[in-house]
């Protein structure tokens, strides 16, 4: 298995911004499954830096599959290093 972290697709405002509007899901029902207020939600879709966390709860939530599961095989395979 590969060392690196996979990359992360949802670090930015815009990309998080692009993805919910494509799911023509409001901000209230986007965030929540995150556990993210939706005022929380919208300020880092206004550029507040998304933290770590959260990316990779965005990308296991909203990314492919394929990018669902490297990142999830790389957290079980760093978990306890």
């Amino acid at each position: 298995m590969a060392k690196n972290r996979p990359p992360l697709r949802y670090s930015t405002g815009a990309a998080v911004r692009e993805v919910r509007r494509k799911r023509y899901l409001n901000q209230s029902d986007f965030w929540s499954k995150l556990g993210v207020t939706q005022s929380g939600g919208s300020r880092y879709e206004s550029g507040r830096n998304i933290p770590l966390p959260v990316q990779q709860l965005l990308q296991i939530a909203y990314g492919t599959e394929a990018q669902a599961a490297a990142l999830v095989a790389w957290l079980r395979g760093s978990a306890g290093k």
